[in-house]
């Protein structure tokens, strides 16, 4: 079904421009493949100016694929990770860093998406016992499922018991852009002071085509990385086209812009909502918004606006803003929600 306008998922919006653009750009001549072209070169050097210099860098196709290759990488096969039964890893992925990365997922739940130390804590048992799985990673996503944000101050506190356990800190980043334009600092600020280890680094969710990036901090092991991307399925031949878009979403800022309008019209549209007398359930702190609505509103709203119910019994929806949403958009929401309600 082809919609005018969506507020399922920031999946849903289409390719921005200038990426489109830079993917026809690098649709000429002949270059190398599986990375060895001078688009790969370029985008991964605009990592490095953003996230630091010695930081590793690996692309893609999708965000599972880079979770995946991200915790194959840093973990071995009697360890576990640790994270927030909500988190994508646990709840949406079809089991796939359990059954391909070879990993045991340890879910902790949480009331809005976010781990602490000491909802951490009482899991980290069973250190060097050969009949527990050891405790190998602390992951959190950023921005959460709930839509809410951890400080740079949050991260530093989690990879800080991370390592005082000799574990790591990974960050499923499918909308980092989105945290860090929350936050107002820098990208390396949020990966280096947050002492972040492993970071899946989205794209797909803030203007592109395909493509993600797996980010290994400076002095964590890259020897197996290449080789659990390609055992994995996640090398592209053609890594010129996932490359180019990089390189597009960085130059100028465009990454930022994308994400802070996703989360600008989200601010728009929670306010909008509260004034009509919806309950908002977590805190609008990015592109996410979840609300209770009265079931029978429910069925002729989501499908005009294309969104979806998140917990049946609370009668709970999410919606969600991306780059391409329009202020317009938002205000036809929010008018449809007043004649409903009404």
């Amino acid at each position: 079904m082809t919609l005018r306008v969506s507020f399922g998922s920031d999946n849903h919006s289409g390719v921005h421009p200038q990426v489109m653009d830079a993917i026809a750009g690098a649709n000429e001549a002949y270059v190398h493949a599986y990375g060895g072209d001078p688009f790969t070169r370029r985008a991964i050097a605009s990592f490095r100016e953003i996230f630091g210099q010695h930081v590793e860098v690996v692309f893609t196709f999708n965000g599972t694929g880079g979770n995946v290759v991200s915790l194959g990488s840093v973990c071995r096969p009697w360890e576990s990770v640790i994270c927030a039964e909500s988190a994508h890893i646990n709840s949406d992925e079809c089991g796939a860093p359990e059954r391909i990365a070879g990993v045991k997922l340890v879910p902790v739940a949480t009331a809005d998406g976010k781990l602490s130390p000491d909802l951490v804590l009482p899991y980290l048992t069973g250190f060097g016992v050969e009949h527990h799985a050891q405790p190998r990673v602390i992951s959190v996503s950023q921005v959460s499922e709930y839509g809410t944000v951890y400080s740079v101050e949050e991260l530093r506190a989690l990879s800080d018991l991370a390592h005082e356990h000799n574990m790591l800190l990974h960050v499923d980043g499918a909308r980092f852009a989105n945290a860090v334009a929350r936050v107002g600092c820098s990208a390396s600020e949020m990966f280096a002071q947050g002492g972040i280890d492993v970071l899946t680094f989205g794209g797909t969710k803030n203007g592109m085509l395909f493509g993600e990036a797996v980010v290994v901090a400076d002095g964590v092991s890259r020897e197996v990385l290449h080789f659990v991307r390609k055992q994995s399925g996640q090398l592209a031949s053609k890594m010129r086209y996932v490359s180019a878009q990089f390189s597009a979403m960085f130059e100028e800022g465009l990454w930022l812009r994308c994400a802070s309008h996703a989360n600008e019209m989200a601010a728009r549209l929670a306010e909008g909502a509260r004034a009509l007398g919806i309950e908002i359930t977590q805190a609008v702190e990015a592109n996410e918004i979840f609300a209770i609505l009265s079931p029978e509103v429910i069925p002729a709203l989501s499908e005009q606006f294309g969104f979806y119910t998140w917990n049946e019994a609370r009668r709970e929806v999410r919606w969600v803003t991306s780059w391409s949403t329009r202020s317009e958009d938002v205000d036809e929401l929010i008018s449809a929600l007043r004649d409903a309600m009404a």
